[in-house]
């Protein structure tokens, strides 16, 4: 393979979405080993499947914006190879199969190890890989990208994972579950207010095109204050200072507030990188105090 032939498949993995994916798993790994049920067999299983799981939905994101026509030339964020032409739509189609029939394979030994429930987890995950984008009701173009991003990335793969471990649910991954779920729909939410005007031309309805540009931007900043008020109950409800470090990043979200409100254009690629590094803070910030 050659070196531009690599760097065309490396952008199309989408690296810098790989922390959404990664968060959650790393969460409810820190808590079930603070309960004595982490399993070393299981974590590689579980994070596998969580990444290859970002990695499909990534690769049907560029299928079906590309068939939809949502990557124009006039897009903000990077070039997508399949829009551009550098993938092939067969081969896109064909790496993204053989991509979910070894997630699969994966999952299948997770199950064997854990029960029938992680079945059901990872084919709804699998499911919904597809339904962001494809399907006769894509989420995504109907302004339900947010909520799956909160469900998906958040509940199922912090409870789900969680889980895997305990065979068992509690208050704690619950509310835990809403940081990575919030922190990620910011990212999307950084995405989507960058994109409103071509999303619009190509019939994109995402959440912030139903909102528009200002609206958008304050529901941004509550989501991102949600994180630190949840983060602030699970303290209470544990009674444990270590799970106050997360408020370092508190330093972060101050600048990243003033940058949600005035940038505009290509300037919102820089709230989206930072978003992304809010979520691997934050979430690494509560794997640590968990562990601690």
């Amino acid at each position: 393979m050659s070196k531009s032939r690599f760097k065309i498949w490396l952008t199309a993995l989408r690296l810098k979405t790989i922390p959404a994916s990664v968060i959650p798993v790393a969460i409810a790994s820190s808590y079930a080993y603070k309960l004595g049920e982490f399993d070393q067999v299981k974590f590689t299983l579980i994070l596998f499947c969580a990444i290859m799981i970002q990695i499909i939905t990534n690769f049907f994101n560029e299928i079906y914006d590309f068939k939809k026509g949502a990557d124009t030339n006039e897009r903000l964020g990077p070039d997508r190879g399949v829009s551009r032409g550098d993938i092939q739509l067969s081969t896109m189609w064909t790496v993204t199969i053989i991509s979910l029939i070894i997630t699969l394979a994966a999952g299948l030994y997770l199950v064997y190890l854990t029960d029938l429930n992680i079945l059901f987890i990872g084919l709804v995950s699998l499911v919904l890989t597809w339904a962001y984008t494809g399907g006769p009701y894509p989420l995504a173009y109907k302004g339900l990208g947010d909520i799956f991003v909160f469900v998906f990335f958040g509940i199922i793969a912090t409870c789900g994972s969680y889980y895997a471990y305990t065979q068992s649910i509690n208050d704690v991954i619950i509310f835990s579950s809403f940081i990575p779920g919030f922190l990620s729909m910011n990212i999307l939410s950084a995405n989507n207010i960058r994109d409103i005007n071509t999303d619009i031309k190509v019939g994109k309805i995402t959440m912030a095109v139903r909102m528009g540009d200002r609206l958008s931007r304050y529901v941004y900043i509550l989501i991102l204050l949600l994180a630190f008020v949840t983060q602030f109950y699970i303290f209470l409800m544990l009674n444990n200072t270590f799970l106050l470090l997360p408020f370092i990043t508190i330093v972060l979200a101050i600048p990243l507030i003033k940058e949600v409100m005035y940038a505009h254009g290509k300037e919102m690629n820089k709230v989206l990188a930072l978003s992304g590094v809010m979520l691997m803070l934050f979430g690494t910030l509560q794997t640590i105090a968990f562990i601690l």
